[in-house]
């Protein structure tokens, strides 16, 4: 499933090219930009599988490095420091990698 079917492909464009400059990844703000804080579950669900590349059922820490290129081709890596950030920010249950509710808890937050 593309993430334009789910979300609207010009609104990843603008947050993909606010954090187009290495170490300005913030979540927050990124997944407002896009839209996806005012998505149902259900939406939430479908991206995270989407970004779940391996269908593992969690986003595990190489997985998220190039989370910004599962919202389109074009985007970025994610740099080592704002892997981790992103990791320690969604990982509630320590375990290193994300699960669909952590991550549909930290695109609410």
């Amino acid at each position: 499933m593309a993430m334009s079917s789910i979300l609207n492909a010009d609104d990843i464009k603008k947050a993909l090219d606010a954090f187009a400059v290495a170490d300005s990844f913030d979540h927050r703000k990124f997944f407002t930009m896009v839209g996806l804080k005012a998505k149902s579950f259900d939406e939430v669900k479908k991206v995270f599988k989407v970004l779940d590349a391996d269908n593992s059922g969690f986003i595990e820490e190489e997985e998220l490095k190039f989370v910004l290129k599962g919202f389109a081709k074009d985007g970025r890596d994610l740099t080592d420091k704002e892997t981790k950030e992103f990791l320690t920010a969604a990982d509630k249950d320590g375990d290193g990698k994300i699960g669909v509710e952590e991550f549909a808890a930290l695109v609410k937050e």
